[in-house]
């Protein structure tokens, strides 16, 4: 499947590339996410028309992505959660409830920028957790899960 890229995509290819992707992905996550379009000869000279508008949002997103690295540069936040005296929660922290924890201290976050590599927290202790912005930004921020008192 041919499609033309609306913004840069992680690990396929730039703002306006022409890229061949297998048909699921393109009709089930790029075209319904706004990433793409089909590559006919009508949206490729719609393409063209509009690039400039397409090349200034994606430096605008960039650069929002940007300040907002600045805010959580160093930031951390303390989870409190239900755990035995072993050290094993009863339970686990995934990217929702990290990101809800941020949300509450003024840093907003979506789950979907939160990156656990490792799959979900199940232990007490200090993690880096890696929060992807953008396509080209990335950055850690300190998760500290403790028991309950």
């Amino acid at each position: 499947m041919e499609l033309i890229l609306l913004q840069k995509v992680t690990n396929l290819g730039n703002l306006g590339d022409k890229v061949s992707v297998k048909p699921g992905y393109g009709r089930n996550f790029l075209v319904p996410q706004g990433k793409a379009v089909p590559a006919t000869a009508a949206n490729l000279a719609d393409f063209e028309a509009k690039r400039a508008e397409y090349e200034a949002k994606a430096k605008a997103n960039l650069e929002g992505a940007q300040g907002r690295v600045a805010q959580l540069e160093g930031a951390s936040v303390t989870l409190k959660v239900n755990a035995s005296t072993e050290g094993k929660l009863y339970g686990s922290v995934g990217p929702r409830d990290i990101a809800d924890a941020f949300t509450a201290a003024g840093l907003p976050l979506e789950k979907s920028e939160v990156i656990l590599g490792e799959g979900p927290i199940r232990h007490i202790g200090e993690f880096d957790v890696v929060v992807h912005l953008h396509a080209d930004v990335e950055t850690t921020v300190k998760v500290v899960v403790e028991p309950e008192a």
